[in-house]
């Protein structure tokens, strides 16, 4: 049985994190480690019109998207990340974990295992982009404007994304 834990960031500092749509984290996603899990948070991420695009850590510096929501499926290993930007919100993740990021959400890692590697998607047609200082309004006015997903990344058109979403 997957766990959910969802909760709201407030604008912190220049991260203007979404105080519409909450940050959603999935306990146990998958029942595997390492490349298996990959490859199954791949298959789940592409099946729900997130398709994946990269295998990696998190970036340890704070950063946000303007122009995707983002979804991070934790493969190998442990850490804490920290959401929301300066004096943000800590949690803990663990291989199987995953977490939904709506747009404008801060995130970067505090301390993470040696082999800590996540899978990351988008939704279909979102380009993600890297930012480091507060938003533009035009940024801000894009963030608001940006698509709901069809599909929640893992559980699909039953998952808690398009309840909490409002889709």
């Amino acid at each position: 049985m997957i766990e959910t834990e969802q909760f709201i960031l407030h604008q912190k500092d220049w991260v203007p994190n979404n105080e519409r749509l909450p940050v959603i984290v999935y306990r146990g996603a998958v029942k595997a480690e390492g490349k298996e899990a990959a490859e199954q948070f791949e298959r789940l991420f592409a099946d729900h019109g997130w398709p994946p695009q990269w295998r990696d850590t998190v970036y340890d510096y704070h950063h946000y998207h303007s122009t995707a929501h983002e979804t991070l499926g934790v493969a190998t290993g442990f850490g804490t990340l920290l959401l929301g930007g300066p004096g943000g919100r800590e949690i803990e993740v663990r291989a199987g974990d995953a977490v939904v990021l709506p747009v404008g959400t801060g995130h970067r890692r505090l301390e993470v295992s040696d082999d800590f590697m996540v899978v990351g998607a988008y939704p279909q047609g979102q380009d993600w982009d890297i930012c480091r200082e507060a938003p533009s309004d035009e940024a801000r006015q894009r963030m608001r404007a940006l698509p709901v997903p069809a599909e929640d990344p893992i559980l699909g058109k039953d998952g808690p994304l398009r309840q909490s979403w409002k889709a």
